[in-house]
């Protein structure tokens, strides 16, 4: 959908008697907006160091949009999930993007264009939620019971919080069948998200893989890992995929902004998948641009390079290496409802 990239990682050398170490230097609305794009600079940085044996690069929490107040990080004791004691990075957030506009979500009528709604995402696909994807849900699902709309092409769509809550709602009433969920910003009052990841990664030799349906992890009788998949750069979540078999399995509809992402007032904004809208460090070589990290602390890259072209050597986690990133990850399509699909590293429990 929407994909811009750059940002420079440059490696110097310093040679002391026999020993060589390596250390890097640093380097409620509308649907447009300009993406934030970080430029390098040539200080140093210990956050931004790789490791010589693991070739571990540590967050960068210069890195994140923290212009407007909307993400404050600081540094905090942590305990990983493998028992570790190590720093932390901790990420306040407003849950609330402050590096682009949210919205819009449903469109208000039939005869809408696509600059009135946001995006869908099926079957590896994203799709325009603008008038006629409405008006045609009966013959894209299958199913007659589709019929968003009154006999004027005005879409029925939540228009308080309080159906937006109800609407939400995995038990969803009757009442709410029909219905083009819409949260909005404005119902978002006082919240606050909190993240920590650790500075620097700490490998697993088992990593932990989530499920693809959403929630937690897939792998035997590990119930502790976080459903989170990682934090964007602008300090907002990439979230476990959306459930739309239970969205659509109650006749109703709650699209993604062109950014990928929607409210859920007790979540905030959140994404579901990577559309290029949000803060993201452009790499020198070509390389994906970075736009968040994982809750294990790698980071996690665009899909594809600034050519368009796509890693062929990743995982069953997404990620690979390579001797600038070190271990990364790359997100998903779209269309995947999906961002990475495990974590190679401890987490903070």
């Amino acid at each position: 959908m929407i994909e811009k990239n750059k940002y420079l990682f440059l490696t110097c050398f310093l040679l002391a008697f026999t020993a060589i170490g390596f250390i890097s230097c640093s380097s409620d609305d509308s649907s447009t907006s300009d993406e934030a794009v970080i430029e390098e600079d040539d200080t140093e940085t210990d956050d931004d160091a790789t490791d010589e044996d693991t070739n571990t690069v540590s967050v960068d929490a210069s890195y994140f949009y923290t212009t407007d107040g909307s993400v404050t990080i600081t540094t905090v004791p942590c305990t990983l999930s493998d028992g570790t004691s190590t720093d932390c990075y901790q990420i306040v957030t407003t849950s609330l993007p402050g590096d682009h506009e949210m919205g819009p979500w449903c469109p208000g009528n039939i005869e809408d264009d696509a600059t009135a709604g946001g995006i869908w995402l099926e079957d590896g696909e994203v799709y325009d939620v603008d008038g006629a994807f409405v008006e045609n849900m009966a013959t894209f699902y299958n199913d007659p019971n589709w019929m968003m709309y009154d006999a004027n092409g005005d879409i029925y769509i939540t228009d308080t919080q309080e159906a937006c809550e109800n609407a939400a709602n995995p038990d969803v009433g009757e009442e709410y069948e029909n219905f083009c969920v819409e949260c909005l910003p404005s119902y978002i009052t006082d919240l606050t998200q909190t993240w920590t990841i650790p500075i620097t990664p700490v490998a697993q030799d088992s990593p932990v893989l989530f499920t693809t349906a959403g929630g937690g992890p897939g792998g035997p009788g590990i119930t502790t890992a976080p459903s989170t998949r990682g934090v964007a750069l602008n300090g907002i979540e990439f979230s476990a995929p959306a459930p739309v078999d239970n969205i659509l399995g109650a006749y109703t509809l709650a699209p993604f902004d062109d950014a990928g992402g929607h409210i859920n007032v007790h979540q905030g904004y959140h994404y579901h998948a990577a559309t290029g809208f949000s803060t993201k460090v452009a790499q020198d070589d070509g390389h994906a641009a970075l736009i968040g990290y994982a809750l294990d602390g790698y980071g996690i890259y665009e899909l594809a390079d600034s050519s368009g072209v796509e890693a062929t050597d990743l995982d069953e986690l997404r990620g690979h290496s390579d001797d600038t990133r070190g271990y990364h990850y790359h997100v998903d399509a779209a269309g995947n409802n999906n961002f990475i699909d495990g974590l190679k590293g401890a987490y903070v429990n």
